[in-house]
């Protein structure tokens, strides 16, 4: 079940509309006394009535006492500041007061994690009862594994805002690496409107939705089915053609079929739907490299801004990142120096304004191909190179699973 605690009967009333079957409180001293009641409770909803100070204290002892309970916080205004203090505290999720649907999807989530944890626990135990023998084998095995681990790198172009260049940069930059040798895998994740496929005139016959077909058994034959050849060392896993899918594939789909693709390609390269949705979580929680892509305007550096805040949050490492800033030479009143001063990053290759950029999309063709002598193409294939230096770049663990958020 779901606590809701908020002093406001009005508010209250409509939160306990939209989560049928959850205990209304009005005051601490109830949810306390719920609690002691209902051990096994999964969620508490903090209404916006509620002080921060009160939220916050709550959500502490809850980190302690109860880690199994998702204390999910309302607020009329959610901004960098709320989502800071609410992380550090221990909160679960923070939604607008005005958001019911996103407030019945956290509280859904809440109930997947307390079902997680109650399954570790039960594993914890069980291990706990493994003899020596079998123990030790596990290290072997887990030795064994590690040796055996996919050795392609995965490099994830991402922007939260459309429209700067993200599908150019990754479009090329996989046509780049294939160029010097590597075999590489383009992935389309933006499954509403990713144009990967039509930048490189490419007619799909299947798509990432066809991963639905194999029912969670994504092995090296399911993921080979689903791919379209490009060229000799390029091939990409395209988009979804239609809109009206009936079948859509998961989040645990794509990354069992990122992991196998990790296992045949040199590289992966993915390009997102630029938001941080399922699919845009998955492919960062197994990505060496975050590629953040931008151009030289304001609603731009808001937007980069914003997922830098995000991305820090989520505990992504900055030596992961890299930051690729189009249209630079563009005289819009704001200066490189201006906007990398004001994100806090510097850029690693910046492309220009140019004609042959739109000709060669509209060509269906990659610009480093259309255009080798370009200044882009010049830029883009040293920065894709640069990946294939081992000893310069390093590499980042890839732990299978995103990092708990910051709490300090």
């Amino acid at each position: 079940m779901t606590a809701i605690i908020e002093p406001d009967a009005g508010q209250l009333a409509l939160m306990q509309t939209m989560l049928n079957g959850s205990f209304a409180l009005a005051s601490m001293e109830a949810l306390s006394e719920h609690l002691d009641q209902h051990p096994n409770e999964f969620a508490v909803v903090i209404g916006p009535s509620v002080t921060t100070e009160i939220a916050v204290a709550f959500a502490k002892w809850a980190r302690i006492s109860r880690p199994d309970l998702g204390v999910i916080l309302m607020r009329h205004r959610v901004d960098s500041d709320v989502l800071s203090t609410a992380m550090r505290s221990g909160m679960r999720e923070v939604v607008e007061a005005g958001d019911l649907a996103g407030l019945t999807t956290a509280v859904h989530r809440a109930r997947t994690v307390a079902t997680a944890i109650a399954q570790t626990l039960e594993g914890e135990v069980q291990a706990a009862a493994d003899s020596a023998m079998a123990q030790a084998q596990a290290a072997v095995a887990a030795a064994q594994a590690a040796a055996d681990a996919p050795k392609g790198r995965v490099l994830t172009v991402f922007s939260t805002k459309g429209g700067v260049g993200k599908s150019l940069v990754a479009t090329n930059m996989a046509v780049a690496l294939s160029d010097l040798g590597k075999n590489v895998c383009l992935v389309d994740l933006d499954v509403n409107s990713g144009d990967v496929a039509i930048m490189l005139q490419l007619t799909p016959s299947r798509t990432i939705n066809d991963l639905v077909t194999f029912h969670g058994n994504i092995d090296e034959s399911a993921v080979r089915a689903i791919l379209t050849k490009h060229s000799e060392r390029l091939s990409i896993v395209a988009a979804p053609v239609r809109l009206d899918s009936p079948d859509h594939a998961t989040a645990a789909d794509i990354g069992e079929m990122i992991d196998m693709l990790k296992a045949l390609f040199d590289f992966v390269v993915i390009d997102t739907s630029g938001v941080f949705d399922d699919n845009a979580l998955t492919a960062l929680d197994r990505t060496d490299t975050i590629i953040l892509v931008a151009t030289l305007d304001i609603p731009a550096l808001k937007g980069l801004k914003l997922a830098t805040v995000t991305l820090d949050l989520l505990n992504f490492a900055r030596d992961t990142w890299k930051f690729v800033l189009n249209r630079a030479d563009g005289k819009v009143g704001l200066s490189v120096d201006e906007f990398e001063s004001t994100l806090g990053l510097k850029a690693d290759t910046s492309l220009v304004s140019s004609r042959e950029v739109l000709a060669a999309v509209n060509r269906g063709e990659a610009l480093v191909s259309a255009y080798p002598s370009h200044p882009n193409s010049k830029a883009l294939v040293a920065f894709s190179a640069q990946f294939t230096e081992p000893e310069k770049t390093g590499r980042r663990k890839s732990s299978g699973a995103r990092l708990k958020l910051k709490r300090t």
